[in-house]
């Protein structure tokens, strides 16, 4: 019961929290003022949920560079946990379903994250040409969950190409993210919210400039898939 208190705490948070959100989108179009609404959002749902938050590695990430954040994904408390944690300008990769969402979804398609259609081959192209425009005009660093979608079990499943492929296109750095402690305060399908601590560890950015191909493409992303692992263990 007291969980599905905080739930309609949390919905009626962010439907406000949406508004502010939408207004800061329209009146500064550098999203500083986004990014910093974001981060109060994530302090009241952490606060209504009982939820700490622990991050480490945070001294390797210049705030002033552009870089491609590339994390796993089990929980719905993944995103607020990177918008607090990472201190960059930020643009979250999410899917076009959102943006039908009354209030919220419409602030997110004047935003400065990046929404993608997962169907349309061709629209997911689009949307990397849209966030290679606004990491090199806007100095926003796009967010990607490389699994696609949440696990259900809380292991990190299989990666898809878009994030390193934006990445070595783009020609900035990767900052391989783990998330851990989230899937065990409300896994995927759950709506019951467990009080308890998540922690967000960065690790070095990893230089994007000598990938050509395909195959190193592949490397790359199973070399931060095993970091994300090994880092989520630790």
């Amino acid at each position: 019961m007291f969980s599905y208190i905080k739930l309609f705490l949390i919905g009626f948070y962010t439907f406000l929290i949406s508004l502010l959100a939408g207004l800061s989108a329209l009146l500064d179009r550098s999203f500083k003022s986004y990014n910093y609404v974001g981060k109060i959002f994530s302090c009241g749902v952490f606060a209504i949920s009982g939820i700490k938050l622990k991050v480490k590695g945070s001294e390797k990430i210049d705030r002033k560079k552009v870089y491609v954040f590339v994390s796993n994904h089990s929980s719905q408390f993944d995103i607020p946990a990177l918008q607090a944690a990472i201190p960059n300008n930020i643009g979250i990769v999410f899917k076009k379903e959102l943006g039908k969402i009354p209030v919220f979804g419409w602030q997110l398609k004047i935003s400065p994250y990046i929404m993608v259609d997962r169907q349309n081959g061709e629209s997911a192209m689009r949307s990397i040409e849209e966030a290679k425009k606004k990491m090199a005009q806007k100095k926003i660093s796009p967010v990607i969950f490389a699994e696609g979608t949440r696990s259900e079990t809380g292991e990190v499943q299989p990666f898809k190409r878009g994030a390193f492929y934006l990445a070595v296109k783009a020609g900035y750095p990767i900052i391989p993210v783990s998330i851990s402690g989230s899937y065990d305060l409300m896994p995927k399908g759950k709506f019951k919210i467990k009080s308890g601590t998540i922690t967000v560890i960065f690790d070095d950015p990893i230089k994007t400039s000598e990938v050509v191909t395909r195959k190193d493409e592949n490397v790359l992303m199973e070399r931060v898939r095993n970091i994300i692992i090994k880092n989520m263990k630790e």
